[in-house]
Protein backbone atom coordinates (compact mmCIF):
# COMPACT_ATOMS: atom_id res chain seq x y z
CA UNK A 1 0.00 0.00 0.00
CA UNK A 2 1.03 3.50 -0.45
CA UNK A 3 -0.37 7.33 0.57
CA UNK A 4 -2.00 9.15 -2.22
CA UNK A 5 -3.49 12.48 -1.92
CA UNK A 6 -6.61 12.31 -3.67
CA UNK A 7 -10.17 14.62 -4.40
CA UNK A 8 -13.23 13.07 -4.80
CA UNK A 9 -15.56 16.71 -5.94
CA UNK A 10 -13.97 19.81 -7.36
CA UNK A 11 -13.55 22.43 -5.05
CA UNK A 12 -10.94 24.55 -3.41
CA UNK A 13 -7.53 22.55 -2.70
CA UNK A 14 -7.90 23.02 1.31
CA UNK A 15 -11.50 21.84 1.34
CA UNK A 16 -11.34 18.77 -0.88
CA UNK A 17 -7.94 17.47 -0.93
CA UNK A 18 -7.02 14.34 1.63
CA UNK A 19 -4.76 11.07 1.80
CA UNK A 20 -5.58 7.62 1.36
CA UNK A 21 -3.92 4.42 1.19
CA UNK A 22 -3.93 2.69 -2.23
CA UNK A 23 -2.70 -0.33 -3.68
CA UNK A 24 0.94 0.35 -5.43
CA UNK A 25 0.23 0.54 -9.22
CA UNK A 26 1.28 -1.64 -11.32
CA UNK A 27 3.44 -0.65 -14.56
CA UNK A 28 1.85 -2.46 -18.01
CA UNK A 29 3.80 -2.57 -21.27
CA UNK A 30 6.06 0.01 -21.87
CA UNK A 31 6.09 1.73 -18.29
CA UNK A 32 7.19 1.79 -15.21
CA UNK A 33 6.77 2.15 -11.58
CA UNK A 34 8.49 4.83 -9.98
CA UNK A 35 8.94 6.03 -6.27
CA UNK A 36 8.16 9.69 -5.99
CA UNK A 37 10.89 11.62 -4.66
CA UNK A 38 9.36 15.15 -5.18
CA UNK A 39 6.31 16.86 -7.12
CA UNK A 40 5.65 20.33 -7.86
CA UNK A 41 2.82 22.30 -7.32
CA UNK A 42 1.44 23.79 -10.71
CA UNK A 43 -0.97 26.58 -11.39
CA UNK A 44 -2.80 24.12 -13.81
CA UNK A 45 -2.50 21.53 -11.07
CA UNK A 46 -4.73 23.28 -8.86
CA UNK A 47 -6.64 24.30 -11.42
CA UNK A 48 -7.44 20.83 -12.22
CA UNK A 49 -8.82 20.19 -8.27
CA UNK A 50 -10.86 23.20 -8.42
CA UNK A 51 -12.86 21.99 -12.26
CA UNK A 52 -11.49 24.81 -14.02
CA UNK A 53 -9.16 23.74 -16.35
CA UNK A 54 -9.30 22.24 -20.08
CA UNK A 55 -10.30 19.20 -18.69
CA UNK A 56 -12.11 17.49 -15.67
CA UNK A 57 -10.33 13.72 -14.44
CA UNK A 58 -12.99 11.35 -13.97
CA UNK A 59 -13.38 11.05 -9.72
CA UNK A 60 -11.78 10.42 -7.42
CA UNK A 61 -8.78 11.48 -9.19
CA UNK A 62 -5.15 11.58 -7.39
CA UNK A 63 -3.68 14.79 -9.25
CA UNK A 64 -0.08 15.64 -10.24
CA UNK A 65 1.11 16.22 -13.47
CA UNK A 66 5.35 15.85 -13.10
CA UNK A 67 7.56 14.74 -10.73
CA UNK A 68 11.07 13.46 -9.98
CA UNK A 69 11.54 9.93 -8.48
CA UNK A 70 13.69 6.45 -8.79
CA UNK A 71 12.45 3.60 -10.83
CA UNK A 72 10.55 1.02 -9.15
CA UNK A 73 9.59 -2.15 -10.95
CA UNK A 74 9.82 -2.49 -14.91
CA UNK A 75 6.93 -3.16 -17.43
CA UNK A 76 6.81 -5.44 -20.02
CA UNK A 77 9.32 -4.34 -22.87
CA UNK A 78 10.95 -2.00 -21.18
CA UNK A 79 14.89 -1.64 -21.59
CA UNK A 80 16.07 2.25 -21.77
CA UNK A 81 15.67 2.40 -18.06
CA UNK A 82 16.69 0.06 -14.76
CA UNK A 83 15.87 -0.31 -11.24
CA UNK A 84 17.19 2.33 -9.07
CA UNK A 85 17.62 4.99 -11.99
CA UNK A 86 16.49 8.41 -10.62
CA UNK A 87 14.20 9.74 -13.47
CA UNK A 88 12.42 12.62 -14.60
CA UNK A 89 9.18 13.66 -16.45
CA UNK A 90 5.79 14.36 -16.43
CA UNK A 91 2.94 11.64 -15.97
CA UNK A 92 -0.16 11.43 -13.86
CA UNK A 93 -1.24 10.63 -10.37
CA UNK A 94 2.00 11.76 -9.07
CA UNK A 95 1.25 12.82 -5.61
CA UNK A 96 1.03 9.77 -4.08
CA UNK A 97 4.09 7.25 -3.02
CA UNK A 98 4.69 5.47 -6.40
CA UNK A 99 2.98 6.49 -9.98
CA UNK A 100 3.64 5.42 -13.06
CA UNK A 101 5.13 6.71 -15.72
CA UNK A 102 6.08 6.26 -19.60
CA UNK A 103 9.34 5.03 -19.97
CA UNK A 104 9.75 6.41 -23.35
CA UNK A 105 8.64 9.83 -22.15
CA UNK A 106 11.16 9.61 -18.97
CA UNK A 107 14.63 10.87 -19.02
CA UNK A 108 17.21 10.01 -16.58
CA UNK A 109 18.68 12.66 -14.39
CA UNK A 110 22.66 12.37 -13.25
CA UNK A 111 23.38 12.73 -9.60
CA UNK A 112 24.86 16.14 -10.06
CA UNK A 113 21.52 17.49 -10.73
CA UNK A 114 19.74 18.38 -7.16
CA UNK A 115 16.14 17.42 -6.88
CA UNK A 116 14.52 20.24 -7.04
CA UNK A 117 15.71 21.39 -10.08
CA UNK A 118 15.41 17.96 -11.34
CA UNK A 119 11.29 17.87 -10.50
CA UNK A 120 10.78 20.71 -12.25
CA UNK A 121 12.45 19.77 -15.64
CA UNK A 122 9.41 19.29 -17.83
CA UNK A 123 6.54 21.52 -17.16
CA UNK A 124 8.01 25.03 -16.68
CA UNK A 125 10.82 24.42 -19.36
CA UNK A 126 9.12 22.27 -22.05
CA UNK A 127 6.32 25.15 -22.15
CA UNK A 128 8.80 27.88 -22.69
CA UNK A 129 10.63 26.19 -25.44
CA UNK A 130 7.59 24.93 -27.07
CA UNK A 131 6.69 28.69 -27.09
CA UNK A 132 9.37 30.20 -28.13
CA UNK A 133 9.52 28.00 -31.05
CA UNK A 134 5.87 28.55 -31.95
CA UNK A 135 6.14 32.61 -32.03
CA UNK A 136 8.18 32.18 -35.45
CA UNK A 137 10.27 35.12 -34.66
CA UNK A 138 14.02 35.23 -35.44
CA UNK A 139 17.31 36.75 -34.28
CA UNK A 140 17.29 40.38 -34.06
CA UNK A 141 13.50 41.08 -33.56
CA UNK A 142 11.58 41.96 -30.59
CA UNK A 143 8.86 40.01 -28.11
CA UNK A 144 7.48 41.81 -24.92
CA UNK A 145 6.18 39.50 -21.93
CA UNK A 146 4.75 40.05 -18.55
CA UNK A 147 5.27 37.90 -15.34
CA UNK A 148 8.86 37.81 -16.49
CA UNK A 149 10.49 37.23 -13.38
CA UNK A 150 8.69 34.17 -13.13
CA UNK A 151 10.05 30.81 -13.44
CA UNK A 152 8.64 30.31 -17.34
CA UNK A 153 9.75 33.65 -17.94
CA UNK A 154 12.98 33.73 -16.87
CA UNK A 155 13.08 30.53 -19.11
CA UNK A 156 11.86 32.06 -22.11
CA UNK A 157 14.40 35.00 -21.72
CA UNK A 158 17.47 32.73 -21.45
CA UNK A 159 16.13 30.75 -24.33
CA UNK A 160 15.58 33.53 -26.38
CA UNK A 161 19.14 35.31 -25.66
CA UNK A 162 20.71 31.76 -27.12
CA UNK A 163 18.36 32.39 -30.48
CA UNK A 164 19.34 36.15 -30.51
CA UNK A 165 15.89 36.92 -29.96
CA UNK A 166 15.08 40.28 -27.94
CA UNK A 167 13.04 40.26 -25.03
CA UNK A 168 11.11 43.19 -23.36
CA UNK A 169 10.93 41.74 -19.74
CA UNK A 170 7.73 43.32 -18.38
CA UNK A 171 7.56 42.85 -14.48
CA UNK A 172 5.41 44.73 -11.28
CA UNK A 173 7.89 45.33 -8.86
CA UNK A 174 10.88 47.47 -9.11
CA UNK A 175 13.02 45.17 -7.31
CA UNK A 176 12.42 42.50 -9.75
CA UNK A 177 14.51 44.07 -12.11
CA UNK A 178 17.42 43.74 -9.66
CA UNK A 179 15.86 40.12 -9.42
CA UNK A 180 16.12 39.68 -13.18
CA UNK A 181 19.89 41.07 -13.30
CA UNK A 182 20.96 38.93 -10.98
CA UNK A 183 20.62 36.12 -12.79
CA UNK A 184 21.95 37.83 -16.09
CA UNK A 185 18.29 39.08 -18.00
CA UNK A 186 18.23 42.55 -18.57
CA UNK A 187 15.69 44.51 -21.14
CA UNK A 188 13.53 44.67 -18.12
CA UNK A 189 10.57 47.30 -17.13
CA UNK A 190 8.54 47.88 -14.43
CA UNK A 191 4.66 48.43 -14.37
CA UNK A 192 5.37 50.62 -10.88
CA UNK A 193 5.75 53.56 -12.93
CA UNK A 194 3.57 55.36 -14.59
CA UNK A 195 5.42 56.02 -17.74
CA UNK A 196 6.75 52.37 -18.04
CA UNK A 197 5.45 51.82 -21.48
CA UNK A 198 7.47 54.87 -22.54
CA UNK A 199 10.49 53.34 -20.38
CA UNK A 200 10.00 50.54 -22.27
CA UNK A 201 9.92 51.78 -25.94
CA UNK A 202 12.98 53.77 -25.12
CA UNK A 203 14.58 50.06 -24.17
CA UNK A 204 13.73 48.69 -27.93
CA UNK A 205 15.10 52.14 -29.29
CA UNK A 206 11.36 51.88 -31.29
CA UNK A 207 11.94 48.56 -32.88
CA UNK A 208 8.88 46.89 -33.84
CA UNK A 209 7.87 44.09 -31.32
CA UNK A 210 6.41 41.54 -32.96
CA UNK A 211 5.01 39.18 -30.21
CA UNK A 212 3.30 39.40 -27.28
CA UNK A 213 3.30 36.69 -24.71
CA UNK A 214 0.36 37.25 -21.64
CA UNK A 215 1.01 35.49 -18.26
CA UNK A 216 -1.83 38.03 -16.29
CA UNK A 217 -4.57 38.53 -18.79
CA UNK A 218 -7.62 41.29 -17.62
CA UNK A 219 -5.75 44.65 -18.39
CA UNK A 220 -2.33 43.63 -19.00
CA UNK A 221 -3.52 42.26 -21.97
CA UNK A 222 -4.30 45.53 -23.82
CA UNK A 223 -1.29 47.39 -22.40
CA UNK A 224 0.82 44.73 -23.73
CA UNK A 225 -1.01 44.91 -27.26
CA UNK A 226 -0.27 48.74 -26.59
CA UNK A 227 3.64 47.95 -27.45
CA UNK A 228 3.30 45.63 -30.29
CA UNK A 229 3.38 46.75 -33.59
CA UNK A 230 0.75 46.15 -36.63
CA UNK A 231 -0.06 42.80 -37.71
CA UNK A 232 1.87 41.53 -34.09
CA UNK A 233 0.07 38.93 -32.28
CA UNK A 234 -0.46 38.44 -28.39
CA UNK A 235 0.22 35.04 -27.03
CA UNK A 236 -2.44 34.26 -23.85
CA UNK A 237 -0.29 31.77 -21.43
CA UNK A 238 -1.94 32.32 -18.00
CA UNK A 239 -4.38 34.56 -16.78
CA UNK A 240 -2.90 35.21 -13.27
CA UNK A 241 -5.17 38.01 -12.64
CA UNK A 242 -8.09 35.49 -12.93
CA UNK A 243 -9.72 37.94 -15.46
CA UNK A 244 -10.32 37.30 -18.87
CA UNK A 245 -8.55 38.94 -21.80
CA UNK A 246 -9.39 42.22 -22.44
CA UNK A 247 -8.11 43.93 -25.67
CA UNK A 248 -9.53 47.28 -26.82
CA UNK A 249 -11.13 47.05 -29.92
CA UNK A 250 -8.01 49.84 -31.18
CA UNK A 251 -5.16 47.59 -30.59
CA UNK A 252 -7.02 44.75 -32.19
CA UNK A 253 -8.41 46.15 -35.15
CA UNK A 254 -6.46 49.00 -36.40
CA UNK A 255 -3.60 46.89 -36.12
CA UNK A 256 -4.65 44.37 -37.58
CA UNK A 257 -3.29 41.98 -34.30
CA UNK A 258 -3.91 37.91 -34.03
CA UNK A 259 -4.67 36.56 -30.63
CA UNK A 260 -3.62 33.09 -29.72
CA UNK A 261 -3.87 30.88 -26.78
CA UNK A 262 -1.09 28.53 -25.92
CA UNK A 263 -2.03 24.96 -24.08
CA UNK A 264 0.97 22.91 -23.39
CA UNK A 265 -1.51 19.92 -22.65
CA UNK A 266 -2.11 20.00 -26.82
CA UNK A 267 0.23 18.15 -28.81
CA UNK A 268 1.98 20.32 -30.76
CA UNK A 269 1.91 20.69 -34.49
CA UNK A 270 5.44 22.45 -34.05
CA UNK A 271 7.17 19.54 -32.80
CA UNK A 272 7.75 15.91 -33.18
CA UNK A 273 7.56 13.59 -29.64
CA UNK A 274 11.09 12.99 -30.62
CA UNK A 275 12.18 16.71 -30.65
CA UNK A 276 10.38 17.20 -27.06
CA UNK A 277 12.25 14.84 -25.94
CA UNK A 278 15.24 15.97 -27.25
CA UNK A 279 14.57 19.95 -25.66
CA UNK A 280 14.27 17.33 -22.18
CA UNK A 281 17.50 15.57 -22.45
CA UNK A 282 19.11 19.05 -23.29
CA UNK A 283 17.34 20.41 -20.05
CA UNK A 284 18.97 17.60 -17.86
CA UNK A 285 22.08 18.53 -19.18
CA UNK A 286 22.03 22.34 -18.72
CA UNK A 287 20.74 21.20 -15.45
CA UNK A 288 23.98 18.78 -14.93
CA UNK A 289 26.28 21.70 -15.27
CA UNK A 290 25.04 24.18 -13.50
CA UNK A 291 23.40 26.50 -16.20
CA UNK A 292 19.70 25.25 -15.55
CA UNK A 293 18.59 25.52 -11.74
CA UNK A 294 14.52 25.85 -10.81
CA UNK A 295 14.41 26.22 -6.95
CA UNK A 296 12.05 25.05 -4.51
CA UNK A 297 10.87 27.27 -2.22
CA UNK A 298 9.06 24.86 0.73
CA UNK A 299 8.64 21.11 0.92
CA UNK A 300 5.35 19.48 2.54
CA UNK A 301 4.86 15.08 3.28
CA UNK A 302 1.94 14.27 0.98
CA UNK A 303 -0.42 14.61 4.01
CA UNK A 304 -0.14 18.30 3.78
CA UNK A 305 -1.44 18.57 0.47
CA UNK A 306 -4.13 21.10 1.36
CA UNK A 307 -1.31 23.10 3.39
CA UNK A 308 1.08 23.09 0.71
CA UNK A 309 -1.58 23.92 -2.27
CA UNK A 310 -2.55 27.06 -0.03
CA UNK A 311 1.13 28.21 0.48
CA UNK A 312 1.36 27.60 -3.55
CA UNK A 313 -1.09 30.73 -3.28
CA UNK A 314 1.89 32.77 -1.62
CA UNK A 315 2.62 36.12 -3.50
CA UNK A 316 6.83 36.32 -3.84
CA UNK A 317 7.73 32.96 -3.09
CA UNK A 318 11.24 32.33 -4.23
CA UNK A 319 10.58 29.16 -5.97
CA UNK A 320 7.46 26.24 -6.16
CA UNK A 321 6.04 24.49 -3.87
CA UNK A 322 6.62 20.67 -3.57
CA UNK A 323 5.40 17.51 -2.48
CA UNK A 324 7.47 14.65 -1.06
CA UNK A 325 6.85 11.32 -0.96
CA UNK A 326 6.49 8.53 1.41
Amino acid sequence: MMKAVVFDEFGSPRNVLHVEERPLPEPGPGHVRVKMVLSPIHNHDLMIVTGHYGYKPPLPHVPGTEAMGVVDKLGEGVTNLAVGQRVTGGGSATWAGYYIGNAASLVPVPDSVDDATACQLVSMPLSAWRLLGELEVSAGEWIVQNAANGAVGKIIAKLAEERGVRVLNVVRREAAIAELAAEGIGDAVSTEHEDWQERARAITGGAPIRRALDSIAGRASDELMDLVADEGWLVSFGALSGRPVQISADNLLFKRAIVKGFWAAKPSTFHTPEQIRGALIEFVQKAAKGELKLPIAEVFGLDQAAEAAEASNTKGRLGKIALRGS
